[in-house]
């Protein structure tokens, strides 16, 4: 495996400074509140937070698996804070968003994979911010087929869920998820509900155009209607390393090869993440 260290220049990003970036820091701190931007260490926190917005994180710091491509750290997580959706329904509306995305970390130690939780956080944000549309990107709630029922109920206006990279670097990268069943997340909660699903994907792990191509047509056979496409950045030398960066006029390339695929919406650029100017990709 060709392990790449020196970024190139158009992965550059500018520093987390800035009034607004400190504004939401701050209030973020005060409502006690994790989000995805800090605990992943995501490149475009000083951007997203300087524009006022942020991802939720809930459930906890702590992941219950241990994918060598993600920065939140695992180990065995505390109780369900049952207080955190009214928090992060207040301080969505403190922020004024037209667009709330909520994510958490993998709670594979609750019954309910943490579905019965997203489902609450969905209905204090439609309580205290009742103008927002509304967005989760789950888990697959391995083990907890109750898990649809309860997301289907609670129809957040957008359902998220990852595949991440091709089934063939599963072993790799996510040896605890299954290429198969994240598709049939997907294409349940889109039959069942009608509910717009939107998945993302990293590139430079290892995957060939070919392979990228038949997971654009996958994810097109279950109805995905919005797809992510960015570079992925190993977080420290112990990840799963970069095996190439992606120059951008690639990503332009098969960004357009997945709108051929049949998906409606693809933002495709090497700092493009899951939640990145979400809300601009909303509504279809």
């Amino acid at each position: 495996m060709n392990k790449m260290t020196r970024k190139p220049d158009w992965l550059k990003v500018s520093g987390f400074t800035g009034a607004g970036y400190r504004q939401v820091d701050r209030l973020l701190s005060g409502y006690r509140l994790n989000t995805v931007c800090q605990a992943a260490n995501c490149p475009n926190r000083g951007e997203c937070f300087n524009r006022g917005t942020a991802t939720f994180l809930i459930l906890g710091p702590l992941c219950t698996r241990n994918c060598r491509f993600c920065d939140i750290k695992s180990g065995r997580p505390e109780g369900v804070d049952s207080d955190e959706p009214a928090r992060v329904a207040a301080a969505a509306a403190e922020l004024k968003l037209k667009h709330v995305v909520v994510t958490s970390v993998n709670r594979d130690d609750l019954p309910d994979g943490g579905a019965s939780h997203f489902a609450e956080t969905v209905s204090q944000i439609r309580r205290q911010l009742p103008s927002a549309t509304v967005e989760i990107l789950t888990p697959d709630f391995r083990n907890a087929p109750q898990a649809i029922d309860i997301i289907v109920k609670a129809r957040p206006n957008v359902f998220n869920h990852n595949v991440e990279t091709a089934p063939r670097l599963y072993r790799s990268v996510r040896p605890q998820a299954d290429y198969q069943r994240s598709l049939h997340l997907l294409r349940d909660i889109q039959v069942r509900s009608q509910i717009i699903t939107k998945s993302g994907l990293m590139l430079g792990l290892g995957e060939t155009t070919d392979e990228l191509l038949e997971v654009f047509n996958d994810l097109a056979e279950v109805h995905v209607s919005i797809l992510t496409i960015g570079q992925y950045l190993a977080p420290s030398k112990n990840h799963h390393p970069v095996v190439r960066y992606v120059p951008p006029d690639e990503f332009t390339r098969l960004g357009a090869e997945a709108l051929k695929a049949g998906i409606k919406k693809v933002l495709s650029a090497p700092l493009v993440r899951s939640s990145y100017k979400a809300d601009d990709f909303a509504n279809l």
